[in-house]
């Protein structure tokens, strides 16, 4: 596996593993699966493994946990703070004060079983709260020792500047893919002005740009089903962008989830995709898109079929929560 290097020096693995479908939105949880896949993941070099305390809720870091727990060493542990649910699981706000940011990552470290998160992220951020009390309380778990790293997620331009002031960041997530290209509108220049590394989730587009999805079918417990990009009217549209990707597959002998990831990794040395999965045959099949090489005629067909804004609907059902 190759790596690459996040922000202020974290070297990763250069395709990550997100964890949040292991517990959360995707449908059914299948824990010995899912401990099977990281364990698989960490076996093909991924370190990089992602999750956050509002999966599952709470539940996905204590998977994550007990999965690592003999190979601690070889993983490079990235976990999350501010989304608020309750034991229903349902979503109640953002938080970023610092009382909070402290109560969070003891939690997660107790439910991850480690005595410091390499990369801690505001999952969300707190309009309510100033970024630099946020990151001020961050900064301090650095110097507790509790913390390696600190990460923002979703974060606007200004947002990051003024986090950046207060302590460094080495890593901003946003969702990033064929058909979310709206990083490259401002964020990206950002993050490389700032020597930040990006992270993006949802690489594949929550599974749609596999091609699994041409038509409104989920199963009970499958969050996609809400998003706007996925309702029959978006779809159709949509699947304009699925077809471009499985051409550039069928000329490479790949397949479509395989150049979603390639168009990702190619997008510089500073960013990292994420794919989620709890299937130990998916991730067999996302690693091996390391290994695969796209040319400019193959980038020119995605992104003319998939130019910036291009695609139906929005990212969220409701957009309140991303900071612009």
């Amino acid at each position: 596996m190759k790596s690459r290097v996040l922000g202020q020096g974290l070297v990763v693995s250069a395709q990550g593993l997100g964890c949040m479908g292991m517990s959360d939105a995707y449908g059914p949880a299948d824990d010995a699966e899912s401990i099977a896949t990281i364990h698989r993941a960490l076996d093909l070099g991924v370190t990089f493994i992602d999750t956050a305390d509002m999966y599952g809720p709470w539940t996905n870091e204590r998977l994550v946990g007990s999965a690592i727990a003999k190979r601690r060493g070889e993983v490079v542990l990235a976990t999350k703070f501010g989304n608020v649910r309750n034991e229903k699981g349902d979503f109640l706000g953002v938080r970023g004060d610092p009382k909070y940011v402290r109560a969070c990552c003891d939690a997660s470290l107790q439910r991850l079983g480690v005595d410091v998160i390499d990369l801690y992220y505001q999952h969300r951020v707190d309009r309510k709260v100033p970024i630099e009390e946020t990151v001020g309380a961050m900064a301090e778990l650095v110097l507790a020792g509790k913390v390696r790293h600190l990460g923002l997620s979703e974060a606007a331009p200004d947002t990051i500047r003024r986090a950046h002031a207060v302590h460094p960041i080495t890593a901003l997530q946003t969702e990033y893919s064929v058909w979310s290209r709206d990083p490259e509108r401002e964020l990206l220049a950002t993050t490389r002005e700032l020597g930040i590394g990006f992270v993006a989730y949802s690489p594949l587009g929550r599974g749609f740009l596999t091609g699994r999805f041409r038509s409104w079918e989920f199963t009970p417990g499958d969050n996609r089903g809400r998003y706007p990009r996925f309702q029959p009217e978006n779809i159709e549209r949509n699947l304009v962008i699925v077809d471009a990707v499985e051409a550039v597959a069928q000329r490479h002998g790949a397949t479509a989830a395989q150049v979603a990831l390639a168009w990702v990794a190619r997008q510089g040395e500073d960013v990292v995709p994420i794919p989620g999965t709890k299937r130990v045959r998916y991730l067999e099949e996302n690693v091996a898109s390391i290994d695969l090489s796209l040319d400019a005629q193959d980038v020119a067909a995605l992104e003319a079929a998939a130019p910036v804004g291009a695609t139906a609907g929005e990212r969220y059902a409701s957009m309140a929560s991303i900071d612009d």
